[in-house]
């Protein structure tokens, strides 16, 4: 069954985490793959992020896709319990899964049962195209792609991430303006996320405390 936890902002959702995994995390592995930042000069997330599966007890071993070996990847992939693609510029991810085929690979795990935690362009990978992010990131991150922006197909949705919160408020609701009325967009918040499993989704939101001691760390990162 198809397990999918999708966020803008993992460390805004993380206490409705655990009700997903729908276990104990303490020991349980995560494939963290950070490739979607290398290209962007704020990372504060990254390492937030990090901290936050840490605190969920969960042993986090880092999967950088842009250097790895195949082989790498597939053993980092196997021996995860979880898998969690960070955010930064989704052309650049896009571009460095297909090089290296961590895309084929992920999306095996994905089609086999492996939960799957998205985190801003980690949850828009999973569209059938990326296109429509545009607005958000700058393609130019991506010369490889060539034009071409067909994504990993998790999903026939699109993640809207970061929609009402700044810096990228006004981008997210252009997309929106833009594209609503061809794609099957779905706007989240840095406080809410889509799960999906099987044929269910559904979108959680994090409680009010929890989104103010989410900002809270941002501001301190």
């Amino acid at each position: 069954m198809k397990t999918l936890f999708l966020s803008a902002y993992f460390s805004g959702v993380a206490k409705q985490f655990p009700d997903f995994a729908g276990g104990a995390l303490a020991g349980k592995k995560v494939a963290f793959i950070p490739t979607a930042s290398l290209p962007e000069k704020v990372t504060f997330y990254v390492e937030a992020d990090r901290k936050t599966l840490v605190k969920l007890g969960l042993q986090v071993n880092t999967l950088e896709i842009s250097t790895a070996s195949p082989a790498e990847i597939e053993r980092g992939l196997d021996a995860a319990d979880f898998i969690f693609v960070e955010g930064g510029n989704t052309f650049f991810l896009l571009q460095e899964l297909k090089r290296t085929g961590a895309d084929k690979s992920i999306l095996r795990q994905i089609e086999q049962g492996k939960p799957y935690i998205g985190a801003s362009a980690g949850s828009m990978i999973l569209a059938p195209d990326i296109e429509y992010v545009r607005l958000l990131d700058d393609v130019a991150a991506a010369p490889r792609l060539n034009g071409d922006f067909s994504a990993l197909a998790a999903v026939d949705f699109y993640v809207v991430p970061h929609f009402t919160n700044a810096p990228f408020k006004k981008a997210a609701q252009q997309i929106v303006s833009e594209y609503a009325q061809r794609l099957d967009l779905r706007p989240i918040s840095n406080h809410q996320a889509i799960v999906v499993k099987g044929n269910q989704v559904e979108i959680v939101a994090a409680p009010t405390r929890q989104r103010k001691n989410a900002a809270a760390s941002a501001l301190t990162m």
